[in-house]
């Protein structure tokens, strides 16, 4: 009889709990429901026609780190921090027509890094582990192996074409994404002249941040990376206790400014706001001396946010009548909060890097401008479990597992959250697995969760982008992206630039129609 009634209060327990998380609208019960939608994506299949001209702007997105699932689980967090249950949300790069996966291991290694990757999507060559703007002729380490293997990346380009050019990154500009775009390097780490090898330094090979003020003439760098851009003498201008990196006593900011006209240098919140795009043409800011910090800790009074940033760039390139490239990344601290085991943080990222997508898709038109969101590699973060409709992407699992503890939903096939005592692993509740600081629970102990090899999605919207289809190699990125725009080498492609009707923005109609449909969905 006792057991009756225990099996009784548990059914009750898990009714409660599912009562507490489903949100189903009334709608949704019924046949109809499901039928219009499908209707309504169908009709906007079938009308979806290519854009053959050529590309006067171009903008890729990089989420660093930002797998399928990570894409899955920040779409439902966005539709739950906005008081829905989640699954019917859309994230602007859902709204994008056309979609491929992209295969990211690297020349040398199955399970890949970001520097290996940016060289194949944003130089169009694949390239072994930890080198960047190299072929794969040259191992990592090896200085003297780099010289006569260099690849030119789109943004080096676009440049030499006239374009305006610019990178954005919440992490260091120096770091291995936005280091392809500018740099040659045998190791993603040498970022300073004081990280440079002895082999380095004998065989004359420089630094990434020397390279970045050298390598080609950027408008637009914002992110993180002070330290490296002045010597070790330099007080940091915000912390007392930070200096600069630089053994050679070079002051790589101001070698930056110098020639330039309308050029400007800023490393706080005040100092970018009073920036005005409208008579600005060179911009460079560095707002921590590394990488920026994440969304959930940025003060909005000292630092921009990735959306903000992405903005300013485009309202400074845009004046080019050329037009321009632009490299967005949220690296940061996707791919730092996975390696770290907090998926709060990364999905929160996540969130913000979406939000700059749609920022960008208001400031562009989808008839000149080619715009792609994709990742560099996915994490071994995993998201299931036994959970009802508008579970929280950051809760446990409504039922016990064999050793009659809960687990959580979002978690890690390895890394830091590996908790096993006495081999048992602790108990946990919602309340602890929603903290800012709590490590998702992993089946692998490492000190850092590690890269996923799985293929990453490609999405994309505007001139050639129906280019992106199937299965593709990662260099496959960048030869879209200069065929589009008739970069080297495909300066023939005999691509016409479209003729603009007006101020129309038909990206930003996708994007209402999109929001549309998803409120619908969800009243």
């Amino acid at each position: 009889m006792a057991g009756k009634h225990i099996f009784v209060l548990c059914t009750l327990l898990v009714f409660i709990s599912i009562q507490r998380t489903v949100s189903v609208n009334e709608e949704e019960l019924h046949a109809g429901y499901w039928n219009n939608k499908g209707k309504q994506a169908l009709h906007t299949a079938l009308n979806i026609q290519p854009n053959l001209h050529q590309a006067k702007n171009t903008i890729l997105f990089l989420g660093d780190g930002m797998g399928v699932t990570t894409v899955t689980a920040a779409r439902i967090l966005k539709g739950q921090m906005a008081g829905q249950s989640g699954e019917e949300t859309s994230l602007v790069m859902d709204t994008f027509p056309h979609l491929a996966l992209s295969k990211t291991y690297n020349v040398d290694q199955q399970m890949p890094d970001s520097a290996g990757t940016a060289t194949a999507y944003l130089c169009g060559v694949k390239a072994n582990y930890g080198t960047l703007g190299v072929t794969a002729a040259t191992p990592r380490y090896n200085c003297s192996a780099s010289y006569g293997n260099e690849v030119k990346s789109v943004l080096y380009r676009a440049k030499h074409a006239g374009k305006s050019v610019g990178i954005v990154t919440t992490t260091r500009v120096q770091h291995a994404s936005p280091g392809a775009t500018y740099a040659h390097t045998a190791n993603r780490g040498w970022y300073a002249d004081s990280d440079l090898s002895s082999e380095a330094v004998a065989n004359g090979c420089r630094d990434i941040a020397y390279q970045l003020v050298h390598n080609v003439e950027i408008n637009v760098i914002l992110g993180g990376g002070r330290q490296y851009m002045i010597p070790k003498t330099m007080q940091d201008p915000e912390y007392s206790n930070a200096k600069g990196d630089r053994n050679d006593g070079q002051n790589l900011i101001v070698e930056w400014l110098k020639n330039k006209k309308r050029a400007k240098y800023v490393w706080n919140k005040k100092q970018f706001d009073d920036v005005n795009p409208r008579n600005t043409d060179f911009l460079m800011g560095l707002f921590e001396p590394k990488d920026c910090r994440y969304e959930m800790e940025r003060n909005p009074l000292s630092d921009p946010s990735l959306t903000e940033m992405t903005e300013k760039a485009i309202k400074i390139l845009s004046k080019n009548p050329k037009g321009y490239f632009l490299f967005v990344e949220d690296k940061g601290r996707i791919d730092h909060g996975h390696h770290a085991g907090r998926a709060k943080r990364s999905l929160t990222e996540a969130i913000e890097f979406d939000r700059a997508i749609g920022r960008a898709a208001e400031l562009t038109n989808e008839l000149d401008t080619l715009t792609i969101v994709t990742a560099d590699h996915s994490h071994v973060f995993t998201f299931g479990g036994h959970s009802a409709r508008g579970n929280s992407v950051l809760g446990v699992s409504r039922s016990s597992a064999e050793d009659r503890k809960r687990f959580t939903l979002a978690g890690y096939a390895n890394g830091p959250g590996h908790q096993f005592i006495n081999g048992t692993r602790p108990d946990v509740n919602e309340t602890i697995s929603m903290g800012d600081e709590y490590q998702q629970q992993a089946t692998v102990p490492l000190d850092s969760e590690t890269h996923s090899i799985e293929d990453v999605a490609i999405y994309a919207k505007g001139p050639m982008s129906h280019l992106f289809h199937g299965v593709q190699e990662q260099n496959y990125i960048a030869h879209v992206m200069a065929y589009a725009a008739c970069l080297p080498p495909y300066e023939d492609c005999k691509l016409d630039l479209p003729n603009h009707a007006g101020s129309f923005y038909p990206s930003l109609l996708l994007l209402l129609i999109g929001l549309f449909f998803s409120s619908v969905s969800t009243s």
